[in-house]
């Protein structure tokens, strides 16, 4: 289930907001110029589909966004738990970082944490299938996968180089609840 904790940037042990509603967490981001939506495929995928029939069965939405906001490019993520560089990919999205383009992932399966460094707070947002979410440039976050990952999600650019990290050198994600 979808969920978003908020913790002061402070305190890591004790949240000051919790919700699993998706309209509340989509007010709470949308306050924050955090996008969240609910999306659903317009046909079955079926087990293990490939990158084209995920791309193909969400073209309707991805080309919403490309319409609103000039987004130029878009793949599709998978990662297992089986993968042998997961200890090594999860260690570095767990590193405070900005981009300077939105980092849009919208979940086809399985889940994954996205931390958000706000105004004085940590936001926590599990996502899960059928979730979007829409981190604006410039914002320092991070993310977790869990020690056994299990997603595949659409990446969705404003250039065609993709993700490309800067770090901030704040241990902050170090103090925080991850996924196990």
């Amino acid at each position: 289930m979808s969920a978003l904790t908020i913790f002061t940037d402070t305190e890591a042990t004790q949240p000051v907001w919790h919700s699993t509603e998706a309209e509340a967490i989509r007010e709470k981001l949308q306050a924050k110029n955090v996008r969240f939506e609910r999306w659903q495929a317009d046909r079955d995928l079926g087990e293990n589909p490939d990158a084209e029939t995920v791309i193909n069965a969400y073209q309707h939405a991805i080309d919403r966004l490309v319409a609103e906001k000039g987004y130029q490019s878009w793949d599709v993520i998978s990662m297992r738990a089986d993968n042998p560089q997961k200890d090594a990919l999860r260690g570095k999205f767990l590193n405070e970082h900005t981009h300077g383009e939105d980092e849009v992932r919208f979940f086809v399966e399985g889940a994954g944490l996205f931390c958000l460094h706000l105004d004085g707070s940590v936001y926590q947002i599990l996502c899960e299938k059928n979730d979007l979410i829409s981190v604006p440039a410039g914002t320092p976050h991070w993310f977790d996968m869990g020690s056994s990952p299990h997603f595949t999600a659409i990446r969705i650019f404003d250039n065609q180089e993709g993700w490309v990290a800067r770090f901030t050198g704040d241990s902050i994600a170090d103090a925080y609840p991850r996924l196990p």
